[in-house]
């Protein structure tokens, strides 16, 4: 088996546990084949989300970097951590006080997928992945108490090189 490098375009939907609602995401993804049943995935999207009817909105562009294993060949489970550049923009109205921050933080995933052949050198993906990332909110009135764990749902076209 040679190694397969492929690169990905994805749209998702993803949920924070707490979050007011879900929102599409969009993002790209390179992903290595090692051998029939191992292959590692490089991703970078960008999501954002809202808490307490928008007196938080969340922005983050996470680079993740994900193992995969396919028990069977168009099934894989997956496994990572991601790093997460996150904007934390709070309403001015509710928070006066409260300046607009970046952060970093690290999280990690797990979960599951299929990849279909579509062609000779593309594949139609699909996967679920549930992140853990623990934001503080304690800092803030009101929002102390929100889990932003969140679950994600994409859908990607991989691209032979």
């Amino acid at each position: 088996m040679h190694r397969a490098l492929t690169w990905d375009l994805r749209l998702g939907y993803h949920k924070a546990q707490d979050a007011d609602d879900g929102k599409f995401m969009g993002g790209v993804a390179m992903r290595l084949k090692l051998t029939s049943s191992l292959g590692v995935e490089a991703s970078i999207n960008y999501r954002s989300e809202e808490y307490s009817d928008g007196a938080l909105t969340i922005k983050s562009w996470p680079v993740m970097i994900t193992g995969l294993y396919y028990p069977i060949p168009i099934v894989y489970g997956a496994i990572g951590t991601g790093w997460y550049n996150t904007t934390f923009d709070y309403d001015q109205n509710m928070f006066p006080f409260v300046s607009n921050e970046t952060k970093q933080k690290i999280g990690w995933h797990f979960g599951g997928g299929v990849e279909l052949p579509v062609g000779k050198n593309s594949k139609f993906t699909g996967d679920i992945k549930y992140v853990f990332i623990d934001y503080d909110f304690n800092s803030i009135p009101g929002l102390g108490d929100k889990n932003s764990d969140f679950y994600v749902i994409s859908l990607g076209f991989l691209f032979g090189l």
